[in-house]
């Protein structure tokens, strides 16, 4: 019985998927059309739409995030010895850069805290180092 069932639903569904090959190139045509999207400009000038709930002794307060004109970047560019080196600057754990905390210093990488944001700094592979060495 469920067999039968089943082979009449498939059939039903058959019967009623009446695409024509024409149909389904123009489906395909459609999709490769470009689409005009949003400028990178206008994307960098828009605020976080993400609103923080901090709350504090049944006091429920709203932070409404608010946009920086620009936001300064912090490159790693070497780990030795638990120090890493950021921005021109070596640093060890709990040092201060650019408003972040230092928190962790691992072997590819530091995690950085400040407040309600933590980032995440990685070294560069291997072959985007500019030190290039050449056999001759």
């Amino acid at each position: 019985m469920k067999k039968i069932v089943l082979v009449l639903i498939t059939l039903s569904m058959c019967l009623q998927a009446d695409l024509s090959v024409k149909q389904i190139q123009e489906m395909v045509n459609k999709i490769h059309e470009k689409r005009a999207g949003v400028e990178l400009e206008t994307l960098k000038e828009t605020k976080e739409p993400f609103v923080h709930v901090i709350v504090d002794n049944n006091v429920s307060t709203l932070v409404v995030p608010t946009v920086t004109a620009k936001e300064d970047k912090l490159i790693l560019h070497a780990i030795v010895n638990g120090k890493a080196y950021i921005n021109d600057a070596w640093l060890t754990l709990d040092d201060k850069i650019l408003g972040y905390d230092l928190k962790f210093i691992g072997k590819r990488g530091v995690v950085l805290r400040n407040e309600n944001h933590i980032k995440k700094l990685f070294l560069r592979k291997k072959r985007d180092s500019f030190i290039k060495l050449e056999e001759r």
